[in-house]
């Protein structure tokens, strides 16, 4: 064990990252040396940062509690706390089934840790981190919270009523992630269309992006996590007009058929969907729009699939995921509707809808070889550099691979491509001269 060391250890999305970089500058801040997702943790202190979304989430975050639990038990961890979204729904539970964590925090209170562990909350560093990504990138968190109220979603359970930050302050966190190195920025909320509407009474995502466009340094904008309905427009002139806000859209739309649509209470229709990827089609050339589908949720039948795959096959997503429907408790779903798709038959729609999704991505990439695009370098792995162009974002989407060839590519510089080849999910290009 490392005397003042703390492990951070944390599972689930993007927005939990933020949590975890915040924790980390504070311990900073309190003298503690600090490392994350460490391959080998050695701490004397360790903090799992845990995901509650989903049966799978919930699972590997119980895991991993467990196991350094087993840790403890073995003298090789002095103390044990647990934060984020599973203790936040289950806090109660938990403190009962796993006795052998000090203390369990929610999402919000982990500030209290700071407390427990006798140091002090460093509000001048109210908005600083301590970035575990590559230092040319950063996730920027706007809001928390939902105020949807989608069917099968317990986001608005374990995070409660949408709260956007005061856009000065996000502001100002971007002009010090400039000044610190950073040049990318990935967006994200639960949901950023609703961004201002509980501060300022309308929807302020399209003042809060263009604003941030202004900023010298800032490189690309990139984002994530939009909802349709109600969508605002006016974020198209500024996707259009400010060439560092990426032509990507990451908006989750989970179905087609009204059927589904009304049973997910998504307060969107088939119709308006269309109409909506149209537009954006139309208003911003060449955007790459990424998009989450769901299969199996309850009162799914084969006509509603059926309309699924052809709206696959017409939209023709850049990129898309897809998961299978799992009963969460507390939702309405779980509360008004029976689990009636069996097992086998989610996960055989499931593996339909994606086989399709795989031929046309192989389609869209292959469209790209012999165009040259800017590409900013994240690592070296091997004979490679590995790079993304505007339309990948960090993790979830393909990459781009240039072949070491004596030329040094440096990380966080944006380079000229030329693609040369692709497959399913990743490109290969050189350097243009």
């Amino acid at each position: 064990m490392r005397k003042n060391t703390i492990d951070i250890i944390t599972l689930g999305c993007s927005k939990n990252l933020v949590d975890s970089e915040k924790l980390m500058r504070q311990l900073e801040a309190n003298g503690y040396k600090v490392t994350h997702d460490a391959e080998k943790p050695h701490g004397e202190i360790a903090v799992i940062n845990t995901c509650g979304f989903i049966g799978d989430a919930k699972e590997e975050s119980i895991n991993m509690i467990l196991e350094f639990c087993q840790a403890k038990e073995e003298g090789k961890l002095k103390k044990l706390y647990v934060m984020g979204c599973l203790s936040e729904r289950y806090l109660n539970e938990l403190k009962v089934e796993i006795p052998q964590v000090d203390k369990f925090y929610g999402k919000f209170n982990w500030n209290e840790l700071l407390d427990d562990l006798g140091k002090v909350y460093h509000s001048e560093y109210a908005i600083e981190r301590h970035l575990t990504t590559p230092k040319h990138y950063a996730y920027l968190k706007i809001s928390e919270g939902c105020d949807r109220k989608c069917s099968y979603c317990a986001i608005p359970i374990i995070t409660g009523r949408h709260v956007s930050r005061p856009m000065e302050e996000i502001l100002d966190e971007v002009r010090l992630l400039v000044s610190e190195g950073v040049k990318e920025f990935q967006v994200i909320a639960q949901e950023l269309t609703y961004y201002g509407v509980d501060i300022y009474k309308k929807q302020m995502l399209p003042e809060l992006i263009d604003k941030m466009a202004k900023i010298p340094g800032v490189e690309w904008i990139r984002l994530h996590y939009a909802y349709p309905a109600k969508f605002p427009r006016d974020l198209f002139r500024v996707m259009r007009e400010n060439d560092n806000v990426c032509k990507y859209m990451d908006i989750a739309l989970q179905h087609i058929s009204d059927n589904m649509l009304s049973r997910m209470r998504r307060h969107v229709t088939k119709e308006e969907t269309y109409k909506l990827i149209d537009e954006f089609r139309r208003e911003v050339p060449g955007i790459h729009l990424r998009t989450t589908l769901m299969v199996g949720h309850p009162g799914e039948t084969e006509e509603d699939f059926e309309q699924l795959k052809e709206f696959v096959k017409i939209a023709k997503f850049d990129r898309m995921g897809a998961f299978a429907y799992s009963e969460e408790e507390g939702t309405y779903s779980a509360e008004n509707y029976e689990d009636d798709v069996p097992q086998e038959v989610k996960q055989k729609r499931l593996d339909e809808l994606m086989a399709i999704q795989q031929e046309i991505s192989a389609e869209l990439s292959h469209k790209k070889i012999g165009k040259t695009f800017k590409v900013i370098i994240d690592r070296k792995e091997g004979d490679y550099y590995v790079g993304r162009t505007e339309f990948d974002s960090p993790e979830v989407d393909p990459e781009v691979l240039i072949k070491y060839e004596g030329k040094k590519l440096y990380e966080g510089n944006f380079y000229n491509v030329v693609i040369e080849d692709a497959d399913d999910f990743d490109l290969y290009g050189r350097v243009s001269e």
